[in-house]
């Protein structure tokens, strides 16, 4: 079963010149599975939290594409912190895996690529269900 370990950041490839940078993104290039769905999140209030899920199946790569916010990761037993608050620096975040996005600066922009399409099923919404699915104890915060 996958651990807070198995979240790594990934360096991303980056383009500068006199007119800014880019960062291109592939997958299974860039990062470790097929990208079918991006999404972002913005317009987010300074010191506000997202996410508060896990995935049965998906994949996720978060990036901060503006501004800065932590991720912190959960699997059951172990609980870590990560910064993002560069566009060329993802965080990979294997199936089941517990995410919160905390403390976003204000104007951040969240990036996220993810493995599959968007299915609410795939979805663990409730911290206990997930301690339970994983076999941790569900009052361990």
């Amino acid at each position: 079963m996958t651990t807070v370990a198995d979240c790594r950041l990934l360096d991303l490839p980056e383009i500068r010149d006199a007119e800014g940078s880019l960062t291109p993104v592939h997958g299974n290039v860039e990062v470790p599975f097929d990208i079918e769905r991006v999404y972002y999140l913005y317009d987010i209030p300074a010191g506000a939290s997202r996410g508060g899920h896990a995935h049965r199946e998906i994949e996720e790569v978060i990036v901060a594409a503006l501004g800065s916010f932590d991720v912190i990761v959960d699997d059951g037993s172990q609980r870590r912190r990560v910064t993002l608050r560069r566009g060329n620096c993802g965080l990979y975040l294997p199936r089941m895996i517990w995410r919160e996005l905390v403390d976003f600066s204000a104007g951040a922009i969240c990036v996220v690529l993810a493995s599959r399409a968007y299915a609410e099923a795939d979805y663990i919404r409730e911290l206990a269900e997930f301690r339970r699915l994983r076999g941790s104890p569900a009052d361990d915060a």
